[in-house]
């Protein structure tokens, strides 16, 4: 099987997780690429290997060093990121193609790296009072954290342009199947929408 990746990358509160567990839940031929990362467990319910390879910053910096890591970057000090190459290979080695819920500076990285095998895709939504909205809704913001989110959201939205297509979801139903139509139209007929191509 000739295995492909599809891109999922967002601002925070734009809809890209539940989109991506959609697809998961719909599509039998795609598997989820775990991400590493040297942060602390949430509780008992992450588990290690299926939320995240929990690793210290020291393992992840000797995995930088052997070049382990497709992209990978700094948080915050001492907050790595990343995708291992091996993760990838798994995925591919169980007869699916990779999907991916990364950040946005992530999604490019491995869409630079692995070219016209990736399909990348920017989800937003239509307004800044939207998101808002919906970052006040998760009820677990601040009026700092909600601020740093925004700038950073701010930021992050600079580089919509850059991505193969820019998924507005305005409404979840629509943009689930948009998603859907996006993945079918790519893996089955190797198609990709010109670049920052609003759908």
């Amino acid at each position: 099987m000739d295995g492909k990746l599809i891109i999922f990358s967002a601002p925070s509160g734009s809809g890209k997780t539940t989109i991506v567990k959609h697809l998961l839940a719909e599509k039998e031929n795609l598997g989820f690429s775990i991400s590493a990362c040297t942060r602390d467990r949430r509780g008992r319910a992450e588990e290690n290997g299926k939320d995240y390879y929990f690793l210290t910053p020291e393992e992840f910096k000797h995995k930088i060093d052997l070049n382990e890591f497709v992209e990978w970057e700094e948080v915050y000090v001492g907050a790595f990121y990343g995708t291992l190459k091996s993760e990838i290979q798994r995925v591919w080695d169980s007869g699916k193609h990779v999907l991916f819920d990364v950040d946005v500076q992530g999604g490019l990285k491995l869409k630079e790296y692995y070219g016209d095998k990736a399909l990348a895709v920017f989800v937003k939504v239509p307004d800044e009072e939207t998101l808002r909205q919906r970052l006040i809704g998760r009820g677990s913001e601040t009026e700092e954290s909600l601020s740093k989110r925004l700038f950073k959201v701010h930021f992050e939205m600079s580089f919509q342009d850059r991505f193969d297509v820019i998924l507005v979801n305005d409404d979840l139903e629509t943009s689930l199947q948009k998603a859907q139509k996006l993945v079918d139209d790519f893996v089955n007929e190797n198609k990709v929408p010109a670049k920052g191509t609003v759908v």
